[in-house]
Formats: structure tokens, C-alpha cells, sequence
């Protein structure tokens, strides 16, 4: 069995603290990865740094906006989700020193690691949008990617009858590219059920340049755009907004390039904020230069520090940030740190598997699946672009109960990716 291990350095009366595996973050993937790896290794020392005291689980959150999911039910205590084995370590992460194996935490406390799994998620930056943080939760301003939030967009959304409409979504890269949209399709199902879609205009603002990543799924999403009377706006970032008097100002691209601001008035504003990687990872010898965790885009190893690997969301692999790309991480890491450990070569190998089920209205859902270069990777051998009642099914019961009662808990489903073995130069030990 791995010992943990504390230390006390006489110079400095700084405690250490010695683990064969630590992970930063508790969030989906670190919570997953550590039960997938104990399974395998229950010998193995592993310490989970996590400050917060809840878990939640993001992905119900837009059906939250829709009033079709409790909102009571994506949260639990974080000390219910910690595997068998694992040490939770109740604080914040401040230092990362890979050189020296090590994570300084809150208090000046050392974590000594043989191998380290960067996976605190990404940072939603609201102030980067001016005004935002004082307007949110009232006034008609609201997010699904805030637990406290989605409720109050059902709120909106049902006692909406009439007036201006709008949804926001930053550049990317961003968690479930798809959701932005997503609020859009099922707030305008409901008001169409209610007869009221054609007293509101509904506009999409977008500061990409596309409705959606992966071009085969574009067809069928313009077919709700049209049916719902959306009007899509792209290369047009939001950038401020007063709640009191109801405005928020856009930034738009013309044709030549140059920034045109544009004021807008609104009754409901759904905003997507601007998302960017943990400064602790960012100002790290572990990040890319976007900031990122930087890694291997097959064995999800950092090419420098080959004690370290990283999943899900700040990890710099070009794939959707979404709970099921780390679902098929999760995998990828825990066989490739193995064999690191065990002085093998890395064989398992990360195809960009994502998933991002649009929901399109209530009771149908488009499953996108896919992968590396926007490639069409379904799980099931149906049509990926129609849209189906069973892909409803999928995410509003069946992969809540898997994720809390499988996921978590290190048994795992469907995870088998599609990637090509690494090169020999990155199977090196």
C-alpha cells in the first residue's frame, strides 16, 4: 500500500506532505480519474486538492434553464464523491513546481508528488465582460453556467410574453460549445408550446463566425433556427452590460475588420462568459502559450514534465470541452500513468472524443459526437444528425444516474477511443 508521508523541513517549519499521485481538482474529471486509477492500483497513495465543498454536475444545468430538471439534484457534497483511498486535501492549490515535483497549497504547506494530474477545469471570466457581475440575477440577466443561475432563466423564460431576447457566446475556446445555443432552442420551444414566440425577437449573438464547430451538424440546427425565427448575429462579441437600463453593447466585425460597438436593448439576457485557464496553471512551467496545460494530444503526457498528465477542461488537447471528453480522458490517463509508473510504453491513445447533445426542443435532442478535425465519432449506429427522442432520453435520465452511481465511482462505459498508438518519442517513459 502507497504511504502518505509528512515531513518537517527543520530550515523552514514547512510540512510536507508525500503522495504517489496528486490531483489537482475534484471536479468531474479529477474525481473520476482518481477512482478509475485506484481501481486499477488501490496500493497507490493519491491526494485529491480540491478547496470547494460541493460537487456538481454541470451538464443538467441547461435543463435547469428549460424548468425540466431539479436544479437540487446536480449538487452533492464533495466529501460523498471522494473515492475509497483517496485523500481529500481541503484547500487551494498556489504554487506549481514540477521541477521540484511539488504543489504549494494554501498555507505554505508542501504536496510531494511522484506524478501529478493537472485538472482544475478553466476559469469563467465574468469581469471581462463589463458590467456583468453586478447585473447577474436580475433585471432579466442570467446564465445557464452558473448553478445559482439556471433557475432564475427558467424564471425568465416562463413569464416571458413578449419583447427582445438575447444570447450571448464568447470566443472560444469555451465548455460545451454548444450550450450557448442550446438556451436559445429550448427557451423558444417553450414560447412557441405557448404561443408567444411571435411577440419576441429572438437574436443570437456569436463572436465566432459559425453556428456550430462540426459542419455536418449545421443543417439541421438552421432548420430550428428558422423554425424558431432566431436572427443569428456572428463576429459579434458582447463586451458591456447595464442591467438597470436593460442594454448590453456588442462588438462587431464588419467586412474590412474594423470593430463596430452596437448598443442593444433586452428583456431576457443569456450570456455565456469569456473563458480562460486557472492562473495557477497559466503562470505554471506547465503551460502552452495560450496558458493551458500543455500536453500530448494522444497519451495526454506533458511533453516536458513526463511525470505529469492532464485531462479536462484546462488541458490543451484541441478537443470540446465537455464532461464526456473527459469520460474517455479519464481512460487514457489512468492506463498511460500506469505504465509510466511501471516503466512501459504508453499505448492508449486520446481520439478527441467529445459529445455535446443539442437540445433542439424539448423531448429531442441532435447527439454530436466527434472527435480530432471535427471527425463523426457515434456511438450508436443511427443517423448523428436527426434529431431523437432516445439522445433525450440519454441526457435527462440515463447519464445523470451514470455519472453520479458509474462515472464517479471509476467503472466506465464506452470510453474505448479510436486514436492511433503514440509515436515511439512519446512513449518513452
Amino acid at each position: 500500500m502507497g504511504q502518505t508521508k509528512t515531513n518537517q523541513n527543520a530550515s523552514s517549519n514547512q510540512k510536507i506532505s508525500v503522495y504517489d499521485i496528486a490531483i489537482i481538482g475534484g471536479g468531474t474529471a479529477g474525481i473520476s480519474v482518481a477512482a478509475s486509477i485506484l481501481k486499477r492500483r488501490p496500493d497507490l497513495s493519491v491526494a485529491i486538492i480540491e478547496p470547494g465543498s460541493k460537487h456538481f454536475y454541470q451538464p443538467a444545468w441547461t435543463l435547469v434553464g428549460r424548468g425540466v430538471f431539479d436544479v437540487n439534484k446536480t449538487c452533492r457534497p464533495m466529501e460523498s464523491v471522494i473515492p475509497p483511498g483517496a485523500t481529500w486535501i481541503q484547500s487551494t492549490a498556489d504554487f506549481l513546481n514540477p521541477d521540484m515535483n511539488q504543489v504549494i497549497i494554501s498555507g505554505g504547506r508542501v504536496i510531494q508528488y511522484d506524478q501529478l494530474i493537472v485538472c482544475p477545469g478553466l476559469r469563467l471570466a465574468w469581469e471581462k465582460i463589463e458590467g456583468l457581475p453586478e447585473a447577474l440575477g436580475k433585471n432579466g440577466v442570467t446564465s445557464n453556467y452558473r448553478f445559482d443561475l439556471a433557475p432564475y432563466t427558467w424564471a425568465l423564460v416562463s413569464q416571458l410574453k413578449n419583447g427582445n431576447a438575447i444570447y450571448s457566446q464568447p470566443p472560444m475556446p469555451i465548455k460545451c460549445a454548444g450550450a450557448p445555443q442550446k438556451a436559445m432552442y429550448l427557451s423558444c420551444d417553450h414560447w412557441l408550446k405557448k404561443d408567444v414566440l411571435k411577440n419576441i425577437n429572438v437574436e443570437f449573438h456569436n463572436a465566432g463566425g459559425v453556428l456550430f464547430g462540426v459542419a455536418a451538424f449545421v443543417p439541421p440546427l438552421m432548420k430550428y433556427v428558422e423554425k424558431y425565427n432566431a436572427k443569428l448575429v456572428f463576429n459579434s462579441n458582447l463586451v458591456k452590460v447595464d442591467g438597470d437600463k436593460k442594454l448590453a453593447w456588442f462588438d462587431y466585425k464588419d467586412f474590412d475588420g474594423n470593430i463596430i460597438r452596437k448598443e442593444k436593448s433586452f428583456d431576457l439576457l443569456h450570456v455565456v462568459p469569456p473563458q480562460v485557464p486557472p492562473d495557477l496553471v497559466k503562470n505554471s512551467p506547465l503551460a502552452d502559450a495560450a496558458g493551458w496545460c500543455e500536453v500530448d494530444h494522444a497519451t495526454l503526457r506533458h511533453p516536458r514534465y513526463l511525470n505529469v498528465f492532464s485531462l479536462g477542461d484546462v488541458c490543451s488537447a484541441p478537443n470540446a470541452k465537455t464532461a464526456a471528453a473527459a469520460r474517455k480522458q479519464v481512460v487514457i490517463v489512468a492506463e498511460n500513468l500506469i505504465a509510466a509508473r511501471q516503466g512501459q510504453p504508453l499505448t492508449h491513445a486520446y481520439d478527441g472524443y467529445g459529445s455535446c447533445p443539442l437540445t433542439v426542443e424539448k423531448g429531442k435532442i441532435i447527439l454530436a459526437e466527434f472527435g480530432y478535425g471535427g471527425k463523426l465519432l457515434p456511438t450508436f449506429p443511427l443517423n448523428p444528425i436527426v434529431p431523437r427522442y432516445m439522445a433525450w432520453f440519454l441526457k435527462a435520465t440515463l447519464l445523470p444516474w451514470f455519472y453520479w452511481n458509474c462515472m464517479l465511482k471509476g467503472h466506465e462505459w464506452l470510453t474505448k477511443c479510436t486514436g492511433s498508438s503514440p509515436s515511439q518519442k512519446n512513449q518513452t517513459p
